[in-house]
């Protein structure tokens, strides 16, 4: 497990999700959980023992989230899991050895027949319950090899969940079967979680804010990224600030080619939340735009390079530490930045934002 001081640089640039998911607070997709796992359950049988279900949609929809409820089912409780995120740069070698080092104690095989055949070896016998998470992967040949790795042998069975922004690529990724496309939440469902994010049952003003609420969820375009991180920026603010945000002009801006679109609304949901950000804490993250999109960043390692910078000036009541600890909690309720539990890091999430404002900031 890498040092969680060590040179950001030497910290692998992946935006890695896992397959933890904790339940009780996801909002929505029940439905759809539902309606996947019956498809694989009905789909896996001994004719038939492969299933591949590319899950399409775009960014921040909820297709990992929705992935990680399907992998966590009890009804696949006697399948062997596998979960590995994908992204951009898809290595059948690293997924290879992904598979067998969750399905074995054996890591680090550099042959790639080598890597073929102890896949095989290992599916044998087995249920295999596989989820391959943020493909961006187009070339029809290197998918063309990714479906015989996983390509089940005699008395197993292999499913196959794979999460993707991008139609052609889930429909390319499995051919036979047609792709599940995920909808957008409803603004009742993106209502629900700017409550549960702003403590809304606690405030002695909800009657006041209901309808600006809804009117706010309502221009989320059933996101649950966009509801989440306006819900954090709302909480604690006063009626007009919630008015302000309802009635702020970057919902009007032009910042797609499309401004009726999905991604504009998710887009424009970000940019207010960054917008309504103090100007220290924008500072800081805009600095975040030096890092690669989805790079883990060493959090001690951005402290430091915040302090080093004179980003951060001490307070009455907290040392430098402490207020970067503070705007390091702040970054990741709105979302911009996530915790990677694998490497005890940081994750960029929002880099078409930061981007945006650094080179304003300079």
């Amino acid at each position: 497990m890498p040092d969680n001081s060590s040179n950001v640089q030497q910290v692998t640039g992946i935006r890695e999700t896992i397959s933890d998911v904790e339940e009780e607070l996801i909002i929505g997709r029940t439905e759809e959980t539902q309606e996947i796992v019956a498809t694989l359950c009905e789909s896996i049988t001994p004719e038939n023992k492969t299933t591949i279900l590319p899950i399409y949609g775009i960014g921040g929809i909820g297709k990992t989230t929705l992935a990680q409820l399907v992998f966590n089912d009890s009804r696949f409780t006697g399948y062997s899991r596998v979960w590995i995120h994908v992204s951009q740069n898809l290595d059948l070698n690293k997924i290879g050895n992904s598979i067998i080092s969750q399905l074995s104690d054996e890591s680090h095989v550099t042959s790639k027949q080598i890597i073929s055949k102890k896949v095989k070896e290992l599916f044998a016998g087995k249920k295999i319950l596989i989820v391959l998470d943020d493909m961006w992967e187009t070339n029809p040949r290197t998918l063309k090899e990714l479906k015989a790795m996983l390509r089940p042998v005699v008395s197993s069975m292999v499913a196959v969940i794979v999460t993707t922004r991008d139609e052609a690529i889930a429909r390319e990724i499995c051919r036979a079967a047609e792709p599940y496309k995920l909808d957008t939440l409803t603004d009742k469902l993106c209502w629900k979680i700017i409550k549960q994010q702003t403590a809304f049952k606690d405030r002695s003003d909800k009657q006041q804010l209901k309808r600006v609420g809804k009117e706010i969820a309502a221009k989320c375009g059933g996101v649950a990224l966009a509801a989440q991180s306006l819900g954090y920026t709302l909480k604690g603010k006063t009626s007009d600030e919630w008015e302000s945000v309802r009635d702020n002009y970057i919902w009007n801006l032009s910042t797609s080619a499309d401004p009726s679109s999905i991604d504009h609304e998710v887009l424009a949901s970000l940019l207010l939340s960054y917008s309504r950000m103090p100007d220290w804490l924008k500072l800081c993250f805009s600095y975040c735009a030096v890092f690669p999109k989805g790079h883990n960043i060493a959090k001690h390692y951005l402290i430091h390079q915040w302090i080093a910078l004179g980003f951060i000036e001490p307070s009455k009541m907290f040392d430098t530490m402490q207020l970067c600890e503070k705007y390091v909690t702040q970054l990741l309720g709105m979302s911009f930045l996530e915790y990677s539990k694998t490497f005890l890091v940081l994750i960029l999430t929002q880099h078409t934002v930061a981007k945006k404002y650094y080179y304003k900031t300079k």
